[in-house]
Parts: structure tokens; sequence; C-alpha cells
């Protein structure tokens, strides 16, 4: 199993398009098949060092691979490009 997690540091003044972002992100579990489980949460202090977090799990390193080729995936993450101020990631094995 294959555990990838993504942070992300938010432009102030971006409430909406952050929880659209954050929204639409949720909505791929269920439809992106190779998603094993999916959490979306956002930090209860804006001010922290990042604003919000995916952790979100995969059988294989391939179908992790899959998820971020997918056309569903990259069209939501396009979302995020224009009011992220940063971005770091991880994946690890369980």
């Amino acid at each position: 199993m294959i555990t990838h997690i993504v942070i992300w540091k938010f432009k102030k003044n971006e409430e909406e398009n952050v929880n659209k972002f954050l929204d639409e992100l949720k909505s791929l579990y269920g439809i992106i098949d190779v998603i094993k489980h999916m959490k979306v949460k956002k930090s209860v202090d804006f001010n922290n060092d990042f604003n919000a977090i995916l952790i979100s799990k995969f059988n294989t390193k391939e179908d992790l691979e899959k998820y971020k080729k997918d056309p569903r995936h990259i069209k939501v993450s396009n979302l995020c490009k224009d009011i992220r101020i940063n971005r770091t990631s991880i994946d690890i094995e369980d």
C-alpha cells in the first residue's frame, strides 16, 4: 500500500477558491477507482505554515501514477495552481 500525502499553503483572500478546490478533490474518491482511501482536511488555523492536507492510499506505486495522470485529477489539480503559495508531498510505503 502506498500513502500519498500532499500539503498546501494558500494565498489569503482565496477562501472560496480553496473550498472549491478541496471539494472537487474530495469528489475524486469513488470516481477514480485506484484511490483506495482519501482524506482532505483544512487546518484550523490559516496562519499555520500549511493550510490543507490530502492523505490518500493506493494499492501500488503504479496506481498512484495512474491517479496523477488521470485527466480528472489533472483538471482538479489545475484549480490549485493559481491559489497556492506552496505545495509539498511525500509518498510512503505502508
